[in-house]
């Protein structure tokens, strides 16, 4: 598909009727996953924050490729928490390519990435900004369609695929198939007005999903989102060695959906009493519904464009996995008060929209 034809189709999506709400999100399923897809670079007036704290420098020469291929398009500002040398060594690799800055001092909180966000869009001066982690990488399509969803919602949540696709991220991406055939995914990335985000006063640093923060935050102060299924914007994997350790902490998210942690606290009891009663074939069952239940959002929005067949087979395997770590979270809940976090315990996972609203009032 050409620059031309992709933004059409961005346009015609546009254009419909239907309203730009957290679930009005298919009307329209453009290729948006060309990168580059024109002769010469968009210039668009948005502003892309990424939030940075590194331990190693094993990926520099990548993200720095990354960087200078955004910075032809959008203003980008590198919120950098690293240590001084790698600091430094950030700010030469990037001098004149980005706007490379350390968190505020003046902010404090628990969440680093938070406070990279809040100094990253502070600094800005652009009104639609996107806020990712350093994994992420958009293509130009979804820039502009980013870009474009902001002049009518204050909040956009694209949609994440892995590319590659290792053993873990294919484990991993039963989770995002299961999500989007209930609903919506998580992503690691959102785009979000800037004047939105200032009158609202940013969004609490003291929580551990910190875009479930974001979000309902937006929702208490009377904001309007847009999480169109077809947006798909490719996040890298993580090592395996990092998939391991996050397992725990990803779980203790659910503390903050009531819904999803009873579900995941009821896979345990459910499996050993189907194993007392060696009746394997609602096991059997049950797996293979949940599979189903998977191929469903691998199919919403043209997603078998980026999500391979195989990837359904994941989510009991996911399940039972966020079944055994519900637990263990709850366990960090009660016996130590929250989870680790960056040297400290964070109890929150977020706010319920009710809190919010209560303390924006």
């Amino acid at each position: 598909m050409s620059g031309q034809m992709l933004r059409a189709a961005v346009n015609h999506y546009l254009d419909q009727e239907t309203p730009l709400s957290v679930d009005a999100s298919e009307h329209r399923r453009p290729d948006l996953r060309r990168q580059g897809a024109g002769t010469s670079p968009v210039r668009l007036p948005m502003a892309y924050v990424l939030p940075l704290r590194w331990h190693s420098d094993t990926g520099l020469t990548e993200l720095t490729g990354y960087l200078r291929w955004l910075a032809a398009r959008v203003e980008v500002l590198v919120v950098d928490g690293s240590a001084p040398a790698l600091f430094a060594r950030h700010a030469e690799a990037w001098r004149g390519l980005v706007r490379h800055l350390p968190p505020d001092p003046a902010l404090r909180g628990a969440n680093g990435k938070v406070l990279g966000v809040l100094t990253g869009v502070a600094a800005a001066r652009r009104e639609h900004v996107v806020i990712a982690d350093d994994d992420i990488r958009y293509d130009e399509a979804g820039l502009l369609a980013a870009h474009r969803l902001l002049d009518r919602v204050d909040l956009v949540r694209p949609q994440n695929y892995f590319a590659p696709l290792p053993w873990h991220a294919w484990w991993d991406t039963g989770r995002t198939l299961l999500n989007r055939a209930l609903g919506t995914d998580y992503p690691g990335t959102l785009a979000v007005r800037r004047s939105t985000f200032l009158g609202m006063g940013g969004y609490d640093p003291d929580v551990l999903f910190e875009n479930l923060e974001l979000i309902r935050t937006v929702r208490a102060y009377g904001g309007t989102e847009a999480a169109p299924a077809w947006l798909y914007v490719r996040r890298l994997p993580p090592d395996a060695a990092h998939f391991r350790g996050q397992r725990v902490r990803q779980a203790y998210d659910d503390l903050a959906q009531p819904a999803r942690l009873l579900t995941a606290l009821a896979v345990l009891p459910a499996l050993a009493a189907a194993v007392a009663a060696r009746r394997p074939g609602p096991l059997l069952g049950a797996a293979a519904g949940v599979v189903a239940l998977a191929e469903v959002g691998r199919r919403r929005a043209g997603g078998g464009a980026v999500f391979p067949a195989a990837t359904a087979l994941a989510a009991p395997i996911w399940l039972l996995e966020r079944g055994v770590c519900g637990w263990l979270a709850v366990g960090q809940r009660l016996l130590f008060g929250g989870v680790p976090y960056a040297g400290t315990r964070i109890r929150h996972a977020a706010h319920t929209v009710r809190a919010l609203q209560k303390h924006l009032r």
